[in-house]
């Protein structure tokens, strides 16, 4: 590796060498460069329509009559990409009524996934500030149970503020340790696991992650998904799924905590046919991962307009305690 074009990369960026060099080993110079390009430019806003309360129809019309502008998505019918907008999206009546919630591209992506329907019992495992419970929610109809859980007292109260303004009726709000979940000994239908990361993919919105996020913060991060993973296996019944993702493109925060995962539990990962985003890693940093993790799937700046991101559908095939 040249460490001159190391060094040129990570003073024209503003990241840390090894950063740059981790970059490198699993993406290549040429996609590295497309990679930190794509991040200096931030995506733009997108909303998820909310069905409980509102058509998309309506909605639209209610905010093209105050001089927004739209683009839709075409994989997702209740996702809308912002082209023009006059004042902020969290100040109009329409939000404040939960008629809709500022969540990225991506965020839509695992509940989708999970595709959890009216009747079930589903956890997501780390809720706050509420984008996926509350996306859970719709999908389900508000018929079912749905546990949302957070560790955080302050996070927990966005949480329950966001239920609330989107008309959710099906949710349970736990503060708690997730880790501790499956102490309950209850089986549930279907897991959202958006686990606690580095937050890597996160460049383009947050700069200052470029220097403070080192590799000692992906190996404490990857340790707590392998904990987070355990309890939600253990707490699925036969048959059930768990949709694992991350807002991060270090594979010891994805492919090798699902790989972990692979070899401990009687787990098996499902193909995802939402879109053609581009596959899991079957291999970096000369480790191998099992060929079933290219089925997973991974989302770039420069090559879908979101954050970097992670996600994974996998089934279990016998209870576990």
């Amino acid at each position: 590796m040249d460490n001159r074009e190391v060094r040129d990369l990570a003073e024209k960026y503003g990241y840390l060498h090894e950063t740059i060099e981790r970059y490198i080993r699993i993406f290549g110079m040429k996609e590295t460069a497309a990679l930190l390009k794509g991040y200096e430019k931030k995506p733009k806003q997108s909303i998820r329509v909310n069905e409980l309360k509102i058509s998309k129809d309506e909605l639209v019309e209610r905010m093209l009559n105050k001089g927004f502008s739209f683009e839709n998505v075409e994989w997702y019918n209740n996702g809308l990409i912002i082209e023009k907008s006059p004042f902020s999206l969290g100040s109009t009546t329409e939000y404040l009524s939960g008629y809709y919630f500022i969540q990225s591209i991506a965020s839509w992506i695992p509940t989708l996934v999970l595709d959890p329907k009216p009747g079930e019992t589903v956890v997501d495992l780390a809720a706050a500030p509420g984008g996926k419970a509350t996306h859970i929610a719709q999908l389900m109809k508000n018929r079912g149970l749905l546990y949302c859980l957070d560790i955080s007292r302050e996070r927990i109260k966005s949480l329950r503020s966001n239920l609330a303004r989107c008309g959710v009726l099906n949710s349970v709000c736990i503060r708690m340790d997730a880790r501790k979940f499956s102490n309950y000994n209850l089986k549930v239908d279907k897991i959202l696991l958006d686990a606690p990361c580095s937050g890597e993919g996160l460049m383009a919105i947050d700069a200052s992650r470029r220097k403070s996020r080192n590799f000692e913060d992906i190996k404490r991060m990857s340790e707590l998904q392998k904990e987070l993973l355990s309890t939600s296996i253990k707490s699925l019944k036969r048959d059930g799924i768990l949709i694992y993702s991350t807002c991060s493109t270090s594979p010891e925060e994805n492919e090798e905590v699902i790989d972990w995962g692979l070899t401990n539990f009687p787990i098996k990962v499902e193909n995802i046919t939402l879109n053609d985003f581009s596959p899991g890693l079957i291999a970096a940093f000369d480790k191998q991962y099992n060929p079933d993790l290219k089925k997973a799937k991974r989302l770039y700046p420069h090559r879908d307009n979101t954050e970097g991101f992670f996600v994974c559908k996998i089934k279990l095939l016998k209870e576990v305690s």
